[in-house]
């Protein structure tokens, strides 16, 4: 294997890694999200002060960037749509972002902030980097 190649597979297995971290960040925030708001408002006051039906609509979006992060890729079924998730995910991370900062939690915001680094380097990755070809 030349040089080359060997860098381009190792791109294509840190572009997987990020993408399965990040899927599983989003996983772990839509099971937050999905439960009593009473319970995670204790943690995240901002849940039990915004509409409920909006709290379970981020779980929604949260679970539709996970799939979109995994499965194009995976089942090599459009995977094209793998980087625009990432995108997606980038947009909405960088919109939890100002909702915070809007909100004087300023200080909430890194995890955010370095999921949309991640979603970046993944939209990168898989659109001019490491593509994944369908079957």
């Amino acid at each position: 294997m030349t040089g080359k190649q060997q860098s381009s597979q190792a791109v294509h297995i840190i572009l997987w890694i990020a993408q399965v971290l990040l899927a599983a960040l989003f996983i772990m925030g839509a099971i937050m999200k999905f439960q009593p708001i009473a319970k995670i408002s204790v943690m995240m006051p901002w849940m039990g002060q915004v509409p409920v039906w909006f709290v379970r609509l981020l779980a929604i979006v949260d679970l539709a960037a996970a799939l979109g992060l995994i499965l194009p890729s995976l089942l090599r079924i459009k995977p094209k749509l793998t980087p625009w998730a990432a995108i997606g995910s980038m947009m909405l991370m960088l919109c939890a972002s100002a909702f915070h900062v809007a909100r004087g939690e300023a200080s909430a915001i890194g995890l955010n902030i370095a999921a949309a680094f991640i979603a970046a380097f993944i939209a990168w990755g898989r659109f001019a980097k490491s593509p994944i070809q369908s079957k």
